[in-house]
């Protein structure tokens, strides 16, 4: 009689099971691959085109940076990776701190790593790709004495170590979208003093950094491609499936009397999957912003990893984007952990742009 009970039992529990929506159990995530024409992202297994549409989730509204809190107010990082996903996105770039994922030149920092698996899993869990880009120096009291006194080459080494480190661990998920080796790297022209890699602060952070600090009479290009080669051999060594880009500044196609950066996106484009530009439209020159985009199509699929409505109104923003399309395969904004509803009453000239960034993100969702 008990037999027969349990027998009962379990046969209207797994009816019940069945009768559960799929969707609130986990689904695999499709991995991301380049289209067969090059000039998009598509998913692996239906060859369905997929559009890049998200945040750089770089800080909090009070300016934190994400390693400032991820340990500590996990519960917020969950909280924000649910609004974002709410608001429509399907990829968040990560930006990732050398000197908290290394504690030496040859030794990562495993509890950091160890948080960066936790953060896959909310992204599988979630259904948003990452986008991790790494090499952060962002808080310069925060970046090593040890690290800042390498030369050129040893640092490039301790920078391929770091990748190895943090593409070790993610090789199996298909929830990271790319790799993303530095955010704003520059070859300096000529010599720069011992110690000097960081560019100017932007507020309280250093976003740009320099891979030399001697050009040597070296060709500029010449040596942003070797270190482009030099990191994504690394990652390749561990991971051999996902994608690889760098963050490039707009000012790095090579046009005689304007600032050069000396990342042109022909010479290093051959050891990268895409290119990755980084665009603000200004007001009055949306035909000489998409000028610098098409500049970055050279063969390969083009991402806006960085966008907003910083120097122009909404409106023209509109336009830029709607005009970008014939070079672009997704756009990337900001989300500072304040959804619409927290900045209804904003007042602040910041909040009032978020707000009119967050609603026109939701309203051109690809």
């Amino acid at each position: 009689m008990k037999r027969g009970i349990s027998v009962i039992s379990l046969g209207i529990l797994l009816s019940l099971a069945a009768l559960i929506p799929a969707a609130q159990t986990a689904k695999e995530m499709d991995w991301i691959r380049i289209s067969e024409d090059k000039h998009a992202f598509v998913l692996a297994r239906s060859g369905q085109r997929f559009v890049p549409w998200g945040f750089n989730y770089d800080r909090d509204h009070r300016g934190r940076l994400l390693e400032d809190y991820w340990i500590d107010e996990w519960a917020k990082v969950e909280k924000d990776f649910a609004a974002m996903k709410k608001l429509g996105a399907n990829v968040v770039r990560i930006h990732l701190q050398l000197g908290r994922f290394l504690e030496q030149a040859d030794k990562a920092n495993n509890k950091a790593l160890k948080q960066l698996e936790r953060l896959v899993k909310l992204a599988e869990r979630t259904g948003l790709y990452l986008d991790l880009t790494g090499l952060g120096c962002y808080h310069k009291k925060d970046v090593p004495a040890w690290y800042d006194a390498l030369a050129e080459q040893e640092r490039w080494a301790v920078q391929a170590h770091f990748w190895k480190a943090v593409a070790g661990r993610c090789a199996g998920s298909p929830a990271v979208f790319c790799y993303d080796l530095m955010n704003e790297p520059v070859v300096p022209g000529g010599k720069r003093k011992a110690g000097d890699w960081l560019g100017p602060p932007l507020g309280d952070k250093h976003y740009v950094q320099v891979i030399t600090l001697d050009q040597a009479k070296r060709p500029r290009a010449a040596i942003a491609r070797q270190w482009v080669k030099t990191l994504a051999t690394a990652i390749r060594k561990v991971d051999r499936r996902h994608l690889i880009t760098v963050g490039l500044v707009d000012w790095s196609l090579d046009r005689p009397g304007r600032l050069y950066s000396g990342f042109d996106p022909a010479t290093i484009a051959a050891d990268l999957d895409f290119l990755s530009v980084h665009l603000y439209p200004k007001k009055g020159q949306r035909d000489k912003d998409l000028e610098t985009l098409a500049g970055f199509a050279v063969g390969k699929p083009v991402l806006i990893e960085e966008t907003f409505p910083l120097q122009c109104s909404i409106e023209e923003f509109g336009e830029f984007i709607d005009g970008s399309k014939k070079t672009a395969a997704g756009w990337l904004g900001f989300y500072w952990g304040q959804p619409p509803e927290e900045l209804q009453h904003a007042k602040t000239i910041s909040d009032i742009l978020t707000l009119q960034w967050l609603e026109f993100f939701q309203k051109h969702q690809p």
